[in-house]
């Protein structure tokens, strides 16, 4: 099992790309909540509010989700991040039912 990571500036995007994602049957769920980030972006700390993305799949889809999540993303530099994860048995198997073959 994989999960993605993906920071997105707010709830609208986040739910945009979940829906992107879940028609396209990349992955099988996703979950999204308000976060407070700061970062360095163009020679300053920036402090802003986001939106984090969690989005669960499989190996096969990784390369898939990341040019599908590029495509709808509103930043020029988007936090896609990727681990793998272990997941009880019956979970696994409905995931890797819900997801494209």
């Amino acid at each position: 099992m994989i999960l993605f990571y993906i920071v997105c500036k707010n709830k609208k995007e986040a739910s945009l790309i979940s829906k992107g994602l879940l028609d396209k049957k990349l992955v099988a769920c996703t979950n999204y909540f308000d976060i407070n980030s700061m970062y360095t972006w163009k020679k300053k700390i920036a402090n802003g509010k986001e939106c984090a993305l969690i989005a669960k799949t499989t190996e096969k889809n990784k390369k898939s989700i990341e040019k599908e999540v590029l495509k709808m993303h509103s930043y020029s530099v988007p936090c896609i991040l990727s681990f793998e994860a272990n997941a009880n048995r019956a979970y696994l198997k409905w995931l890797e039912n819900q997801v494209k073959k």
